[in-house]
């Protein structure tokens, strides 16, 4: 999926368009016992109880591609006889009408959560008519001529904490109400929607998946309700990344060779986001493998490089550069010293040998602080 399919389904979570008739809730306490479950009808809700769970399901459809949104593919096999996929799939066609799925999808979410709170689990089913876009990219929803209707599922898991108001849970009305009390649903930690939406219709063969911490991507749960292997975390993908460089190009690998594949890597993400081109960016061993030859890299450390690579991500394996690199920040560090430099002046950054021992320069002209006091730096001033 892309941002902008992104953005329309959250577009479509609207008071004044969603189209979920009901929203399946089950209460899970710390220790996995079910307190509740429920089903709530969006028509009977006040206002402001309906926005409140819209709020909630929006929230599985932010943040960045690649990092909070994790695509989950299935294989052929999965989807033609695959039983997680099947769940989903009864679930899906029956409008959550299915009661032995829907309990077998709660007991499996629950088996995964290592919550060490009481969690609400909500689904829900909706239907999306897809409208016509022109040539020109925008919209026709009041026209005759919709493409499909979009039926999917969105699931989020949500702590319960302690609050002042909120979707709290009312004991004698068995589900989860705009109340003042103690047992408040929280913004979701996890959840999916299935099936993806890509290019602007459903695709059996992939879930979305949002994750609050890029750097958990709730591996149990991936494997559980989905049958394949989590995707590697973002935090993941940056440290493989910096230990393949480091260990392919051995002696080779200068601070010149890093500031290059870093600025490289900077470049690409820069275009592409003033390109405003909905896609998510991604980028090949290939990319990488330019920068390093540029370098004078020799070729045997080239071939390392292919090896790690491979290994640590898959042969012709796709990765998002802003998880490789920090584009807004450089650091260089020693065991005793860390500096942090502005991406756009990196060439101020230089290594020197003076009489044989190796030192890092930072070229500097005014403004110079240390612990917040401004200093001069005289010509004549010795180390």
């Amino acid at each position: 999926m892309n941002e902008k399919e992104v953005a329309e389904l959250r577009r479509h979570l609207h008071p004044d368009r969603h189209t979920i008739v009901n929203v399946h809730g089950c209460y899970v306490n710390s220790q996995k016992k079910v307190i509740s479950r429920f089903k709530q009808s969006m028509g009977m809700m006040q206002d402001a109880e309906r926005e409140q769970y819209l709020a909630l399901f929006k929230k599985v459809l932010s943040g960045t591609l690649g990092r909070n949104l994790l695509d989950i593919p299935f294989s052929a096999t999965d989807v033609a006889e695959g039983e997680e996929h099947g769940v989903l799939m009864r679930l899906r066609e029956t409008r959550l009408q299915d009661g032995e799925a829907l309990e077998t999808f709660w007991q499996r979410v629950i088996e995964t959560l290592e919550e060490e709170e009481n969690y609400l689990i909500l689904l829900c089913h909706s239907n999306y008519d897809v409208p016509f876009r022109s040539k020109t990219d925008a919209l026709d929803r009041d026209g005759d001529r919709d493409q499909e209707v979009y039926s999917h599922l969105l699931c989020c898991v949500c702590p319960v904490k302690e609050g002042k108001s909120g979707l709290s849970y009312d004991r004698d009305r068995d589900g989860f109400h705009m109340e003042y009390g103690d047992a408040l649903a929280a913004p979701p930690v996890l959840g999916f929607l299935f099936p993806a939406f890509d290019e602007r219709r459903a695709n059996l063969y992939s879930a979305l998946m949002y994750t609050k911490d890029a750097k958990n991507t709730h591996e149990a749960f991936v494997d559980r309700i989905f049958h394949t292997k989590a995707p590697m975390s973002a935090p993941e993908q940056r440290s493989g990344f910096e230990a393949v460089l480091s260990d392919a190009l051995e002696e080779e690998c200068s601070m010149e060779v890093v500031q290059s594949v870093h600025q490289h890597l900077r470049t690409i993400i820069a275009e592409h986001k003033e390109s405003k081109v909905p896609e998510p960016l991604t980028i090949t061993r290939a990319t990488v493998d330019e920068v390093l030859e540029d370098c004078g890299i020799s070729e045997p450390k080239l071939a390392a490089f292919h090896v790690r690579f491979d290994e640590a991500f898959g042969s012709g394996e796709s990765l998002p550069p802003r998880n490789l690199i920090d584009s807004k920040r450089f650091q260089v560090k020693t065991p005793t010293v860390s500096i942090q430099v502005d991406p756009d002046y990196l060439d101020q950054v230089k290594t020197r040998f003076l009489d044989g021992v190796p030192y890092i320069t930072i070229r500097v002209d005014e403004g110079v602080e240390v612990n917040g006091v401004a200093v001069e730096l005289s010509p004549d001033a010795e180390a």
